[in-house]
C-alpha cells in the first residue's frame, strides 16, 4: 500500500489548481495506480508524487498554464452571469397607440436616412415598427458588458436579441410574424 502523505491524487491535483490538460502536458503517466481504498470502483486511482508535483510547480511554465487556466475559469464564470442576468432581467416594452407607434417607427426610419417614395410598402411599416421597437430596447444591450470575444458573447446576443423580439411580439401580436423571421434571420 502507498502512503497517501506522499502521493497526490487527481483531485487533490485539481485542488491545487491543476487542470487534466495540464496534468497530461507536465506530469504525464502517474507514478502509481490503485484502488481508492475509500470507495470501491473499477476505475483506478492514479497517484502523483507529491515531490515531483511541487516541484512542477515551481516552475514558470506551470505558472504561465495555471494563469490562462484561472483566466478562463473566470471568463466561463462572467459568461454565466450575464447570461443569468439576460435571463432574469425584465424585458419592459414602451406600449403605444397603433398610430403613435407608427408615427415614431417612420420618424426613426428617416433619421436612420432612409428615404424613399411617399407610399409605404405592405410589410414595410411592420418591419419599420419592430426595427424602432428594437432601437427602444437597445439599452438592454448593456447586460452583454463584459463580455469579449470567444467568452459567451455571440451566445448571450443570441439569448438577449430572442428575448427582446419576444418581448415585442407578446406587447405587439400583430408583430410577432415579423419578431419571428428576424429571429431566424439573426441567428
Amino acid at each position: 500500500m502507498t502512503d497517501r502523505t506522499t502521493y497526490v491524487s487527481l483531485a487533490g491535483l485539481r485542488g491545487r489548481g491543476w487542470s487534466n490538460s495540464m496534468v497530461d502536458e507536465m506530469l504525464g503517466q502517474a507514478d502509481v495506480q490503485g484502488r481508492d481504498p475509500r470507495r470501491w470502483s473499477l476505475a483506478p486511482v492514479r497517484l502523483y508524487l507529491l515531490a515531483r508535483v511541487e516541484a512542477v510547480e515551481r516552475t514558470p511554465e506551470f505558472a504561465a498554464s495555471a494563469t490562462s487556466a484561472s483566466r478562463g475559469a473566470a471568463a466561463e464564470r462572467r459568461r454565466r452571469a450575464v447570461l443569468a442576468a439576460v435571463r432574469a432581467e425584465p424585458i419592459e416594452v414602451p406600449r403605444l397607440p397603433a398610430a403613435e407607434l407608427e408615427r415614431r417607427a417612420v420618424r426613426h426610419r428617416h433619421l436612420l436616412g432612409a428615404r424613399g417614395p411617399g407610399g409605404v410598402a405592405a410589410g414595410a411599416m411592420v418591419r419599420w415598427q419592430v426595427g424602432y421597437l428594437r432601437h427602444a430596447l437597445s439599452r438592454y444591450d448593456t447586460l452583454l458588458d463584459g463580455l469579449y470575444g470567444a467568452t459567451g458573447r455571440a451566445e448571450a446576443e443570441r439569448l438577449l436579441r430572442r428575448r427582446l423580439y419576444e418581448a415585442i411580439a407578446a406587447a405587439y401580436p400583430h408583430l410577432a410574424h415579423e419578431c419571428r423571421r428576424r429571429m431566424e434571420v439573426e441567428r
